[in-house]
């Protein structure tokens, strides 16, 4: 692997640490290695300024439950992330549609669809359970999609993960700038798919109700869907253990015959209702650590 340009001594010392973590756990297998990160996270995790934070979207989203039950979320939230990080080396052996394989697909005929329509989709789905193995879902039926990702700061550790995501069929796209845009445009106008996170916060964004609350959501998945009139195909993943099981959902309407102001304020709500509907069925499978509400809801909602 040819080390990025511009790294520091800090950088160095961060990839070696992290060099070593993919070592330590990609050494055991992946059920041990998963319960081992668990149990590191969920540790650890309740101690971080980021855990207040989880606390309080808790106590927005679910008014009615227990601060005990809050806690107990959150706690799991945390084991969840912990196998999530130390399953990242494992990704790689992961064949999605081998019949012992970890992750059951349901659906997955509707990616057959795309694949075959030349057309491509506006992928879109959100930080649930372990959120990779969407993408290999994905990429491994195969459906020629572009990914998007947010660059790790350290370059070093970013190459690193970038090489993991290669080995498992990922083809990836900054969502940095305006190449990371013109990226995805470009694999649209090919009649490729393209795959996008759309549960966080985005300041350019449309306001719209999230468990009861505004807040910014993108909405240029829509937008791109609109474009080039392909599917909004939200998807999402539960997880059991190191076994999971990713559902390709129904397409949402893109409202092709209506005009933006019209179509994207309806089509976000929708994104945010399937959202909702998700993370209720499962809330401690997703990444409560986001600042997904402005403050004001959080005032609003009396958690600050």
């Amino acid at each position: 692997m040819a080390a990025p340009t511009d790294v520091t001594f800090i950088h160095r010392l961060e990839d070696f640490g992290f060099a070593a973590y993919m070592r330590h756990f990609g050494a055991m297998a992946i059920d041990k290695a998963s319960a081992a990160g668990a149990d590191w996270l969920v540790r650890l995790g309740p101690l971080t300024t980021a855990h207040r934070t989880a606390l309080r979207n808790l106590r927005l989203a679910f008014p009615n439950e227990s601060e005990a039950w809050r806690v107990d979320v959150a706690k799991a939230m945390w084991a969840g992330i912990g196998r999530t990080v130390a399953e990242t080396p494992h990704l790689p052996k992961i064949n999605a549609y081998r019949p012992d394989s970890r992750i059951t697909v349901e659906n997955a005929e509707r990616l057959d669809a795309i694949r075959e329509s030349g057309k491509g989709a506006v992928f879109i789905s959100g930080h649930f359970a372990n959120w990779e193995l969407m993408p290999i879902a994905i990429a491994q039926r195969p459906t020629p999609c572009q990914m998007t990702y947010r660059p790790a700061n350290n370059p070093l550790i970013d190459a690193r993960i970038m090489a993991i995501r290669a080995n498992y069929g990922a083809k990836l796209q900054s969502a940095k700038g305006v190449e990371g845009g013109v990226g995805l445009i470009r694999a649209l106008k090919k009649g490729w798919s393209i795959a996008l996170m759309n549960d966080q916060k985005y300041n350019e964004g449309i306001r719209a109700p999230f468990f009861g609350y505004d807040c910014m959501t993108a909405d240029g998945p829509t937008r791109l869907a609109r474009r080039f009139n392909a599917l909004l195909q939200p998807m999402s993943v539960k997880r059991n253990g190191a076994r999971f099981h990713a559902v390709v959902h129904e397409p949402l309407p893109i409202d092709a015959d209506q005009s933006d102001d019209v179509a994207l304020p309806a089509s976000i709500r929708r994104i945010n209702a399937f959202m909702e509907a998700r993370i209720r069925e499962a809330p401690e499978q997703w990444f409560w650590v986001h600042n997904r509400w402005p403050k004001e809801a959080w005032v609003e909602a009396g958690v600050m």
